[in-house]
């Protein structure tokens, strides 16, 4: 009895060598015994609905996405339309430049026109003092004028400045101002 219980197994010799017998179970070969738990693991899977919980994750993980795009789309509807405001003030501001420069040339030829009328009657009045009142009218005239003229270019380049150029820009520009002050 004790060769009836005892698993047996057969080797079979090849041409080439020898060979060690594949192992059974129960007249159940390897391979069989993977594919069954490899079964039996697919469906506690599915009992345990991972295929679902891994369909959810990712149609979790496509919303966000589409979330964001929308949000990007919006932000660069965003941005054009902040591009196209700044363009418009950009343009409104060269044309204020423009309208602040022929008005300041406007009141200098009044200031100047006014002052030539104001020096002939002081001259008519008194000769040696007319002499000495239009020299300081003169200078006082024409410095308000550079002064009034000074400041509303100044005020215009300074929101075109602001509007088109950088620091670096900035201060050439500054340079430029002073050694034209200057000479």
């Amino acid at each position: 009895m004790a060769n009836a219980t005892t698993p047996t197994a057969t080797v079979e010799q090849h041409a080439g060598g020898h060979e060690a017998a594949e192992p059974t179970i129960h007249g159940i070969g390897a391979g069989a015994i993977v594919a069954a738990a490899m079964l039996v693991f697919l469906l506690i899977l599915v009992w345990k609905k991972v295929p679902g919980a891994i369909t959810k994750g990712l149609d979790n993980q496509i919303k966000a996405i589409r979330r964001e795009l929308d949000d990007a789309k919006a932000l660069r509807a965003e941005a054009e339309a902040l591009r196209a405001e700044y363009a418009a003030k950009i343009a409104n501001a060269e044309k204020d430049a423009a309208s602040m420069l022929e008005h300041a040339r406007t009141e200098s030829a009044a200031i100047v026109a006014k002052a030539e009328a104001d020096t002939r009657d002081v001259i008519a009045r008194r000769e040696k003092m007319a002499a000495d009142k239009i020299t300081a009218a003169e200078r006082a005239a024409v410095d308000d004028l550079r002064a009034k003229a000074a400041s509303a270019a100044a005020a215009a380049a300074g929101q075109i400045i602001a509007a088109r150029h950088g620091v670096d820009a900035d201060k050439a520009l500054v340079d430029n101002a002073i050694a034209s002050l200057t000479h």
